[in-house]
């Protein structure tokens, strides 16, 4: 897949249609373990682990682009022999599911955002790679659980829902090999250009998914999408933070399949 193995589950009967599930940054793809356990009783879900994150390890190419994720998502979808999908992604994810759309919008049935990345916001300007604390370099060497725990937290809204197993799979999986190195190099590739050119190129339906109480990408920002993307439709979820999919999965499904079924 575009000269990369990664780490894939695909589910639910082939014959339906596919539902693709992008992750969010320093995540995986048991971030949609609840959704998946649900839509595959009657869509094909596909999830992987992005490059630089969970089993799939680092890219080769040391490239984080969403160039090179839209070169890798086309990958994936043509060795299952998918044709089209509905794209959904969280955050990073969300970022690059419509980037693909806007590049690719005769692969992409519908598209569903949740608190996407995208536009400028504290510490993300545009044309400016953010600055990486001295304490988040140290990551490479150093990752002591107990901190796993203070760098989840701000996701949720919720804290209880943030359990000993989630802080577990994530400090986990950030252990395996070149994860934490890839990481790092995402993050200094992430330079924010606007993106309201490729925005309005976007022809597929599309629904943003945002807590209100997110803390990470903040809910206002669903105000600059709804701007350029008139066409789109706006699903607050009170009391929710960044990851609805694992706080509130299943009222956060429940809206999802409404959106598919329309």
């Amino acid at each position: 897949m575009a000269g990369l193995r990664v780490h894939l589950r695909d589910t639910g009967p082939r014959n339906a249609p596919t539902v693709l599930l992008l992750h969010g940054f320093g995540s995986s793809l048991q971030t949609w373990d609840d959704w998946a356990a649900d839509l595959e009783r009657d869509y094909r879900v596909v999830r992987f682990d992005l490059p630089g994150a969970g089993l799939t390890g680092e890219d080769s190419t040391g490239n984080y682009s969403d160039d090179r994720s839209v070169q890798i998502i086309t990958g994936v979808l043509d060795s299952l022999g998918v044709t089209h999908a509905t794209l959904v992604g969280n955050s990073l994810g969300g970022r690059i599911a419509w980037y693909f759309a806007a590049m690719h919008p005769e692969r992409v049935d519908r598209l569903l955002l949740v608190s996407p990345d995208g536009f400028a916001s504290v510490g993300f300007e545009y044309g400016k790679a953010p600055e990486v604390p001295a304490a988040v370099a140290l990551m490479r060497y150093v990752l002591p659980k107990p901190l796993m725990r203070a760098a989840l937290a701000p996701a949720y809204a919720d804290r209880s829902r943030l359990s000993d197993s989630v802080v577990t799979r994530y400090y986990e999986l950030l252990l395996a090999p070149g994860v934490r190195h890839a990481l790092l190099d995402r993050l200094r590739q992430s330079v924010l250009q606007p993106p309201e050119p490729l925005l309005r190129r976007i022809t597929a339906p599309t629904m943003l998914l945002w807590g209100v109480q997110d803390s990470l990408i903040p809910f206002t920002n669903s105000a600059d999408y709804l701007r350029v993307m008139p066409q789109a439709t706006l699903v607050p979820m009170a009391g929710v933070g960044h990851v609805p999919q694992e706080e509130r999965p299943i009222e956060s499904v429940a809206e999802v399949r409404r959106f598919l079924q329309q």
